[in-house]
């Protein structure tokens, strides 16, 4: 057993799955989401509103060991991100200088939206930073925000995440989606549990004394043409007929490295798309 604890703020889908791994080891975990009763069993509730500067009712006395920012925006355009991204966690820094709280480490869950590159390069954590769209700008701004906090702080940048409810690309193949072949669109993407075994083992390692390094990529081995991954996915699931249309609708393509994750000794479960989606569609 272990008498280490986390407080995971946006305990949704990955965080859910963080707190259920941390558990397994023993940790003490809460989280803090707006509807409490969808948190995993055993996990310590604290409902509240990241928009809202006052403290939660139920924040804990005693400091979590390890924060974990991990939300994701309700409100998907500029002011949504910017409430849910910085301002909460603005926010979330004001209640532990509140309580006079320091974790030993912050992770915030950041976004591979952060890089431009388009050119399908390889890129690793110092490849330039320089978005185009809102989103990774906004994302941008709350990293700077972790790292400039007194707390020590790393980010991590999960790049296109799926898994059991998230299942959007399998529904478009099942309509007969079509993807341009040439040039090719290289995707980049991690299945939900090993988003949340990769922030697990951050946190534990941290925990061992290991020196961590502010800025990780959780992206899985194979960073694939998406017209692959299409191809792959229609033979697997037996689909024959093709769509009118072409609804590509990414222009960006990268193929981002987890070298720096496995150096640290995490591998993902799911290496490939082939492995994540064989067992979405085998529903394990």
């Amino acid at each position: 057993m272990s008498d280490l604890s986390a407080m995971i703020v946006g305990c949704g889908d990955v965080g859910g799955r963080l707190a259920r791994q941390l558990q397994a080891q023993g940790w003490q975990v809460s989280g803090l989401r707006r509807s409490v009763s969808q948190l995993p069993e055993g996990v310590v509730p604290v409902a509240a509103d990241l928009g809202q500067a006052r403290i939660p009712d139920a924040w804990p006395q005693r400091a979590p060991d390890y924060l974990v920012y991990c939300v994701a925006a309700s409100q998907h355009d500029e002011a949504g991100y910017q409430t849910a991204y910085v301002e909460g966690l603005r926010h979330v820094l004001g209640w532990l200088a509140e309580r006079g709280q320091r974790p030993r480490r912050l992770l915030f869950v950041s976004s591979s939206s952060v890089f431009a590159q388009k050119d399908g390069e390889w890129i690793d954590e110092t490849a330039a930073t320089e978005p185009e769209g809102y989103s990774g700008r906004v994302m941008l701004e709350a990293e700077g925000l972790a790292l400039a906090s007194a707390i020590p702080a790393s980010v991590v940048r999960l790049t296109g995440i799926y898994g059991p409810g998230r299942e959007w690309l399998l529904s478009q193949v099942r309509q007969g989606y079509r993807v341009a072949e040439t040039p090719p669109l290289y995707g980049n993407r991690i299945h939900a549990e090993d988003a949340a075994s990769l922030l697990a083992f951050l946190l534990q390692a941290d925990a061992r004394g290991v020196a961590l390094e502010d800025c990780y990529i959780g992206v899985d081995d194979d960073p694939a043409p998406l017209a692959e991954v299409v191809a792959w996915l229609r033979e697997y699931m037996g689909v024959t007929q093709w769509s009118d249309e072409q609804r590509v609708r990414r222009t960006g393509s990268k193929r981002c490295s987890n070298a720096r994750a496995r150096a640290l000794g995490w591998a993902p479960v799911y290496p490939s798309y082939k492995e994540g989606y064989a067992a979405i569609l085998e529903g394990r």
